[in-house]
């Protein structure tokens, strides 16, 4: 039987790699003046290619009814999540212009990309990862539309903000399956493609820690704050994430994809949209820490309970 134990320990080489990170910063060796560059080439070069590697010979990719309902359930859960957050916020006292917005939105947007991948790959392999991608383009949707305009107060939407190389990478590599060409990319390509794409994560998830290093002592701790965000993403939302995915028909891939973003914690990207839209990073910052401490107990629990809820398995005790 699957134990939180064995979730863990299968999970576990994720976390270390975001400690390993952290420890990189404080000895020196990964310097903060050269994380621009190298973030820029593993957003614009190497995550496309570990994408498209993922997503060239995904048959599930075909099936028009997970494309759908995966997109459309990207996109509603994260404002399904943000109002939740909203109403949180708004309990514990934070107030319009002092930090509810942010809140809300740092709380409902949970981690869809450099640690939500490795640990879909690691336990329910590539076809999962395919489907996970495809509903990332609804995430990504609602993010720089809804989470924007929430922030900063906008009303029209600027579809250019949604231009990324992840997302160019999903478009192509969807467009590649459904026309039945993604067969055709073999040879030194479709190698090229792999060693470019793998090790695009490890890197990624080694900068988040060097990255929340950064954030740690930035803004006194708010318990309201922590306990609040705590009780978003590691309570609330995962109970939406699972019952859409129990009573909502869907293909099992996309099941285990809602289960890990169930169990997520929260995403990074509210920092930056804080930054730049008029929110407030620093609440930001503190409910990313937070949440993600407490992912580490929290998700072996979740995604155990949920796997039995759901009736799933994955591919390797």
């Amino acid at each position: 039987m699957i134990t939180p134990t064995t979730i863990l320990l299968s999970v576990l080489p994720v976390y270390l790699l975001i400690i390993g990170g952290a420890f990189l910063r404080r000895i020196g060796i990964l310097k903060q003046k050269y994380d621009a560059k190298i973030m820029q080439i593993i957003f614009w070069v190497m995550t496309p290619c570990f994408i498209l590697d993922r997503m060239l010979g995904a048959v599930i990719l075909r099936d028009y009814s997970t494309l759908v309902t995966g997109i459309g359930l990207g996109f509603f859960l994260i404002i399904v999540g943000i109002a939740i957050g909203y109403l949180v916020g708004k309990a514990i006292g934070l107030e319009p212009g002092h930090g509810r917005r942010t809140f809300a939105l740092a709380s409902g947007c949970q981690n869809y990309g450099y640690t939500a991948v490795p640990v879909v790959q690691i336990l329910w392999g590539t076809s999962a990862v395919a489907v996970l991608f495809v509903h990332n383009i609804g995430v990504e949707i609602a993010i720089w539309s809804f989470g924007v305009m929430l922030l900063s107060g906008e009303s029209k939407l600027n579809l250019r903000r949604m231009i990324n190389g992840p997302i160019i990478a999903v478009v192509v590599g969807l467009s590649l399956v459904l026309l039945h060409l993604d067969d055709k990319i073999t040879g030194p390509p479709r190698q090229l493609i792999y060693i470019v794409g793998i090790g695009a994560f490890p890197i990624a998830l080694v900068m988040t820690g060097a990255s929340m290093l950064d954030l740690v002592g930035t803004e006194k701790p708010s318990w309201k704050i922590i306990f609040g965000s705590i009780l978003v993403r590691m309570f609330l939302a995962p109970i939406v994430f699972i019952l859409c995915a129990k009573f909502i028909p869907m293909s099992a891939e996309l099941k285990q994809v809602l289960l890990v973003q169930a169990a997520m914690p929260a995403a990074m990207v509210p920092i930056l949209l804080a930054k730049i839209y008029g929110g407030r990073p620093a609440v930001a910052v503190q409910v990313i820490i937070a949440t993600t401490i407490v992912s580490i107990f929290s998700l072996p629990y979740i995604i155990t309970y949920g796997m039995r809820f759901l009736d799933l398995t994955p591919i390797k005790p």
